[in-house]
C-alpha cells in the first residue's frame, strides 16, 4: 500500500502541475472572466475529457482499493502527463504570465485543495490516497473558476487602489490633453500613426500594446507617464456594453476618434447595436466642447453621429463634409493620396504602407493633429515615416518569399482589405489563415465570405484548424476556387513550410491572416 501510494503521489504531483498551469493560462487567455471560461470550458470539453473520466475514477477509488484500479489511474496520471505535455508544447504563442494575480490565485487553489485533501482522507484513511490525488488533478478544469470567485473581493480592493493612484496622477497633470481612441478594428494603428504625427512637436504618451482595458491604461498611468507629457494618446477597447465608459470614468478625456465599428466580439456584445451604442461611450463622456472625430466611410458610425453636434468627420470614399482623401493611388510600394480639410486646404502624401485601409486610419490621424495646431505641410515627413503596426500589413522580406503579416485580430472588412492587397502583388499570391473568430452566430457566415473573395485574389489558400476554417473553404470552392490549391493544415507552422516549398515561377507572396491564441 505505501509503493502504492508514493508512485500514485510522484505522478499526481507532476500531473496537478501540468493540468493546473494549463487551466490557469486559458483563464488569463479568456480575461480573468468567468464567463468567458465557463464557455470555453463547454466548447472545448474534449479537450479535457481525461479529466472528466479521472475525477469518476477517483470517486470509485475512494470506496473500493483493489491493486488493479491503482494500476488503472497510474495510467489515467500517466495520460494526462503526455496529453497536457503535449498541449504545452501546442499552446506556445502567449507564456502564462505569472503576475500577481496569477499567484494569488494559485495559493487560493492550493488552500482549498488542501481543505478538500485533509476533510477526503479523514474521513476515509490512507486506503482513499489514490483516489484523493486523482481527484484532485481531475479537477483543475473549474477549480481556478472557483478561485477566482473566492478571490474577487480582494482583486476588486486592490484594483480600486491602482484606478484611485491613476485618478490621483492625472489630477495633478491640469493641462495634460487626453485623447480617446476606440474602434471595433483600426484603434491601435490610428494610435500609433498619431503618435509619429504629434511627436515632432509635442510630448506624446500612449497606451504600449494593448493595454487598453481599464486596469491597462491604469497601469500605464502609473508606470508610464511623466510631469512633461502634453498629450496621452489612450486606446480603449471593449468586450461588453460599459467598458468603454468605465475607461472614460478613469481618464476623462478632452476628445476622441472612433475608427469603426463592425461586427466584432458579437459573441460577448450580441449585437451590432451593442457594439454602436459602447463605441459612442467616448463621444457621451466628452466635454461639450471636446471633439469626436468619426471615420465617414463606415456606415454603423454615419446611423449613430447625427446626434452629436461637435463632431469631425474624416472619409475616403465619398464627398462630405470633414477631411477627405483624394486620387489615392497604391501600389506594392506604398501608397499616395490627397488630403483636402474642412477650409480646402490640401496637401499630397506619399507612405510606404499598403492599402486604402491604412489611407483611412492615416486620414484620421491627420485630422487630429491638424486640428491641434499642425499645418497640413509640416504633416507631410511623419506620414512619410509611419511604420505599419506590428502584425498589421507588416511587411518583412526573405529571400524569393515576402511575408504580409496582418495575424492580428482578424475581422470582416481587415480580411477583405488585406487579400484585396494581395491581389496586386506581382507573383505567386498564397494567404495563411484559420478564419475569424468571436463573430457570435454568424461567424461560419463571415468566414463563408471570405473565402469568396480570398478565391478572386489568391493563387493558393492554406486554411489552418479543420473544422474552424471549413466555411472559408466552402466559399473558396464555391467561387471557383481551384480544389487541388486549397488545403488544410492542423497547424499554422505546416502551412508555412507547404508555403515555402511552392514550386510556382515568380516571387511568392504569403499573407498570413489572423493567427488564432492558443484558447482557440
Amino acid at each position: 500500500m505505501v509503493i502504492r501510494t508514493i508512485i500514485t503521489g510522484l505522478l499526481a504531483i507532476y500531473a496537478y502541475f501540468l493540468t493546473a498551469r494549463h487551466n490557469m493560462h486559458m483563464l488569463q487567455l479568456n480575461g480573468y472572466k468567468n464567463n468567458e471560461q465557463i464557455s470555453w470550458l463547454k466548447q472545448n470539453l474534449k479537450r479535457q475529457w481525461l479529466l472528466l473520466f479521472g475525477f469518476v475514477i477517483g470517486i470509485i477509488r475512494l470506496f473500493f482499493s483493489p491493486i488493479g484500479l491503482d494500476i488503472f489511474i497510474y495510467l489515467i496520471l500517466i495520460l494526462d502527463i503526455l496529453v497536457y505535455r503535449a498541449i504545452r508544447r501546442l499552446n506556445n504563442k502567449k507564456k502564462l504570465n505569472y503576475t500577481p494575480r496569477v499567484k494569488r490565485m494559485i495559493a487560493t487553489n492550493i488552500v482549498l485543495e488542501l481543505v478538500i485533501f485533509f476533510v477526503l482522507f479523514s474521513l476515509l484513511g490512507a486506503k482513499a490516497i489514490s483516489g484523493i490525488a486523482l481527484i484532485i488533478v481531475s479537477i483543475q478544469w473549474w477549480m481556478n473558476i472557483v478561485s477566482n470567485v473566492v478571490n474577487h473581493p480582494i482583486e476588486a480592493m486592490i484594483n480600486q487602489h491602482y484606478i484611485n493612484d491613476a485618478k490621483r496622477i492625472l489630477k495633478g497633470m491640469p493641462n495634460l490633453k487626453i485623447i480617446g481612441i476606440t474602434g471595433s478594428y483600426g484603434k491601435t494603428s490610428v494610435k500609433f500613426f498619431l503618435q509619429t504625427l504629434l511627436q515632432s512637436k509635442y510630448d506624446v504618451l500612449v497606451t504600449p500594446g494593448n493595454f487598453n482595458t481599464t486596469l491597462g491604461v491604469t497601469r500605464t498611468i502609473r508606470e508610464h507617464m511623466k510631469p512633461s507629457n502634453e498629450i496621452f494618446l489612450c486606446e480603449m477597447g471593449a468586450r461588453y456594453v460599459g467598458d468603454i465608459k468605465e475607461i472614460c470614468d478613469l481618464v476623462h478625456p478632452d476628445m476622441g476618434i472612433i475608427t469603426s465599428i463592425g461586427p466584432q466580439h458579437l459573441d460577448t456584445f450580441g449585437d451590432v447595436e451593442h457594439i454602436k451604442s459602447t463605441k459612442f461611450e467616448l463621444a457621451d463622456s466628452l466635454p461639450k466642447d471636446g471633439l469626436i472625430f468619426l471615420n465617414g466611410d463606415n456606415e454603423y458610425i454615419n446611423d449613430k453621429a447625427s446626434g452629436y453636434p461637435n463632431k469631425v468627420f474624416y472619409r475616403t470614399t465619398s464627398e462630405g463634409e470633414g477631411y477627405v482623401a483624394k486620387n489615392i493611388k497604391v501600389s506594392q510600394y506604398g501608397t499616395s493620396f490627397t488630403v483636402v480639410s474642412p477650409d480646402n486646404e490640401s496637401e499630397d502624401y506619399q507612405m510606404r504602407l499598403l492599402g486604402n485601409h491604412n489611407v483611412i486610419n492615416v486620414v484620421g490621424a491627420i485630422a487630429v493633429a491638424h486640428t491641434m495646431g499642425m499645418s497640413l505641410k509640416e504633416l507631410k515627413i511623419p506620414v512619410r515615416r509611419l511604420e505599419p503596426v506590428n502584425h498589421r500589413m507588416q511587411l518583412r522580406e526573405s529571400g524569393e518569399v515576402t511575408i504580409i503579416d496582418d495575424a492580428y485580430n482578424s475581422n470582416p472588412v481587415g480580411s477583405k482589405a488585406a487579400v484585396e492587397t494581395l491581389k496586386m502583388f506581382d507573383g505567386v499570391k498564397i494567404l495563411i489563415t484559420p478564419g475569424m473568430v468571436e463573430l457570435g452566430e454568424d461567424e461560419a457566415q463571415f468566414n463563408y465570405k471570405f473565402g469568396e473573395y480570398a478565391a478572386k485574389s489568391c493563387d493558393y489558400i492554406l486554411l489552418v484548424h479543420k473544422e474552424h476554417s471549413k466555411p472559408i473553404k466552402e466559399g473558396a470552392l464555391a467561387a471557383g476556387f481551384p480544389e487541388d490549391k486549397c488545403f488544410t493544415f492542423n497547424k499554422f507552422e505546416e502551412a508555412m513550410t507547404y508555403a515555402y516549398n511552392i514550386k510556382d515561377s515568380g516571387h511568392k507572396y504569403i499573407l498570413i491572416e489572423n493567427d488564432l491564441p492558443d484558447n482557440y
